[in-house]
């Protein structure tokens, strides 16, 4: 095993040298064999001749199989040469796989990611340019901002597919009980909020995780209050008076009681948790988690109303890409780019959107009445996902594609971290992050 982690840092640091293919290959073959049986599907019937192309998702069988089935089979009835394997991957075993996968050459041919994590490998040259492979009609019907997302140094590396944008979900009693009749809409009404809703319930107005390695609501935050994170040359751009002013405010909830103490060592999770325990007012979400909040707190969705996502200064808000990617080593990339265009278009993004409550990144799909007109006798469900559509027109990948893109946040967070604790100035913490980046360590 530590041959196969040592391979995957050769990757990272130089590409795939003829050296870390032997490794992965000679000394490590059983365990490579193993983990592909254990990730592949039915090879199918042995006569059949027709070409494979496999497709990796990210945990969504069981509950879309029957959508995938159906999209499957009409792709492969109209490209009778081509057949799809379809492999399913758990969520928290995504990236360790496709990073092993494509270290050994042995990567799919079409795979689901996010661009934040999938840029890291296209910083090295990992997937297919799709720049000139998908012609400008094609890449103009989805949203411009979002296929702006799945590109580095002007190169695409991902066709846009599914979309969520986070929205606030609020507990009405909480807030009625502090005082305030109306939700917050920025960070400054929240934070202001916070320590009246601390003195009258005893509850927190929030909870946002600054564990270094889970979600990045902090650090998207940062940038919607107008921080810049860098600059065009790669460099720290955050150690200013607002990146200051910012950091300071954070530090201030931590140190007053305002925020709980697990933000340090909780993930987005937690946070959800909470809010169906009626610990917080205000949850920043999916829509999706009305479904799950109706089912495990009834009381507590009883008393739940939506909003639009809470944003700074600037306006901006964010949205969560999904994307298709596909190795620059595929020995099949036409058959490849086709399958995944397929899967993308706006007809079947539209059918998928509607089943898993999601959005679509095609122009076309966000016309779409679903999206755009309230049903007579709506539900919270509905008007969320009306808010999560209409936000769309300024909502953009707030953390773009660069490389190390997680690094700076593990940078920022843990700085932040320190000063929370007494441990650093501000001033001290935002400058040793400013270093550790430029430095890259």
């Amino acid at each position: 095993m530590r041959h196969v982690q040592q391979a995957i840092k050769n990757f990272f640091r130089h590409g795939i040298g003829r050296s870390t293919r032997h490794i992965l290959i000679g000394i490590c073959g059983a365990a490579m064999l193993g983990f592909l049986a254990s990730c592949s599907p039915w090879s199918g019937d042995k006569d059949d001749r027709r070409t494979t192309v496999e497709f990796w998702t990210m945990q969504l069988q069981p509950q879309y199989t029957d959508y995938f089935t159906g999209v499957i089979s009409q792709f492969e009835a109209e490209n009778p040469t081509l057949r799809i394997n379809w492999v399913d991957v758990p969520w928290s075993g995504m990236e360790s796989k496709i990073l092993t996968a494509v270290a050994a050459k042995t990567a799919p041919d079409v795979v689901n990611l996010n661009p934040n994590f999938a840029s890291q490998l296209a910083s090295k040259g990992a997937w297919l340019d799709l720049s000139d492979r998908i012609p400008q009609p094609v890449q103009m019907q989805y949203l411009p901002k979002i296929w702006d997302a799945s590109t580095i140094d002007g190169k695409a590396f991902g066709i846009p597919w599914y979309l969520t944008t986070r929205i606030a979900i609020y507990n009405q009693a909480l807030l009625q009980q502090s005082g305030f009749s109306q939700p917050p809409t920025t960070f400054t009404d929240l934070m202001q909020m916070a320590p009246v809703i601390k003195a009258k319930t005893g509850k927190y107005a929030f909870f946002t995780t600054l564990a270094p390695m889970d979600s990045g609501e902090v650090l998207e935050s940062m940038v919607q209050r107008g921080v810049q994170l860098i600059d065009r040359s790669g460099r720290a751009a955050f150690n200013t008076p607002l990146g200051r002013s910012v950091f300071q405010d954070w530090v201030d909830l931590y140190q007053k009681n305002l925020i709980p103490k697990e933000v340090l060592t909780e993930g987005y999770r937690y946070g959800l948790d909470l809010y169906q325990r009626g610990e917080t007012a205000v949850v920043a979400t999916s829509p999706e988690f009305l479904k799950t909040l109706t089912k495990n707190a009834p009381t507590i969705a009883s008393q739940s109303f939506v909003t639009s996502q809470i944003t700074g200064e600037t306006g901006k808000r964010n949205v969560a890409v999904m994307n298709l990617v596909i190795p620059k080593d595929t020995p099949r990339p036409d058959a490849a780019v086709n399958f995944a265009l397929f899967v993308a278009n706006p007809t079947n993004q539209l059918t998928f959107a509607k089943a898993a409550n999601v959005l679509p990144s095609t122009q076309s799909g966000l016309q779409d009445p679903y999206f755009t007109k309230i049903p007579a006798s709506a539900s919270e469900l509905d008007r969320a996902r009306l808010i999560s559509a209409a936000q769309l027109k300024s909502a953009e990948v707030l953390i773009p594609a660069m490389k190390d893109g997680k690094r700076i946040q593990k940078v920022m967070y843990e700085n932040l971290q320190a000063s929370m604790l007494g441990q650093k100035t501000i001033e001290q913490a935002v400058q040793d992050a400013e270093r550790a980046w430029n430095e890259g360590g």
